[in-house]
């Protein structure tokens, strides 16, 4: 065989393997009733509070935190800012 047999039937087997290895993945991986997502029987708890929404700040209003505090974060806090100063 020369050189560019060889490399043409190579080309031909890795492309083959290729598609044969999607068709199997494919296969395997598909959506059916035994892997689709359920949620029937789980109840969930919602919180009443800010804290349960995720991105909201909620100011430590713990006298120890308090005192340790300075003004500028302090003021941050009370406009309900998320707090960059030290």
């Amino acid at each position: 065989m020369n050189g560019n047999l060889k490399r043409a039937v190579m080309a031909g087997l890795v492309t083959a393997a290729m598609l044969g290895g999607g068709v199997v993945g494919a296969t395997a991986f598909r959506a059916t009733s035994v892997f689709a997502a359920s949620n029937a029987g789980i109840t969930t708890t919602v919180r009443a509070d800010a804290s349960a929404a995720p991105g909201v700040f909620v100011s430590n209003e713990d006298p120890a935190h308090e005192a340790t505090e300075s003004a500028a974060r302090e003021a941050q806090e009370d406009a309900g800012q998320r707090p960059t100063q030290p």
